[in-house]
């Protein structure tokens, strides 16, 4: 049984997501009795895995955690996906800031900081090289087990 879940994923090439798969994980770990969902709030893949954590929380008892690397993390979005974070924001109930602004790095410091945080990684990883997959490995070199999407 899993406590805490995190997810790591690309912010872009999500033509192959499966969220309905996404959303069946995300039950399925409710159900088994996970209490606690960090997300990174990046574009993509982690406000997607939020969206599906919001569909279920309530009803399983469930927190969704922000873990934001950094107070102006929404600087550089477009308007959509800002106001996309914004909406998710509101409905999480604990928020994490890492860092009160932007620098080098502190992008990796929120993936290893979720990674610290859980029992379970839920991953959609199909790139060889970035945060998903500096992510992915952090958590192999640390025993996390992983639900690859």
């Amino acid at each position: 049984m899993y406590k805490n879940c995190a997810f790591t994923g690309h912010r872009i090439n999500l033509s192959g997501l499966d969220l309905e798969l996404l959303d069946r994980v995300v039950l399925n770990l409710m159900k088994g009795g996970a209490k606690n969902f960090y997300c990174g709030m990046a574009q993509g893949f982690d406000l997607a895995a939020a969206e599906s954590v919001l569909k279920y929380k309530d009803e399983y008892g469930a927190k969704l955690i922000a873990c934001i690397p950094c107070a102006n993390q929404t600087e550089t979005f477009p308007e959509k996906s800002r106001q996309r974070y914004e909406k998710i924001l509101e409905r999480c109930d604990t928020q994490i800031i890492l860092a009160p602004s932007y620098f080098s790095g502190c992008m990796y410091r929120r993936n290893r900081f979720l990674v610290d945080n859980c029992d379970v990684l839920v991953s959609y990883l199909r790139s060889h090289r970035g945060g998903t997959f500096y992510t992915v490995n952090y958590a192999k070199k640390n025993n996390v087990n992983i639900i690859e999407l």
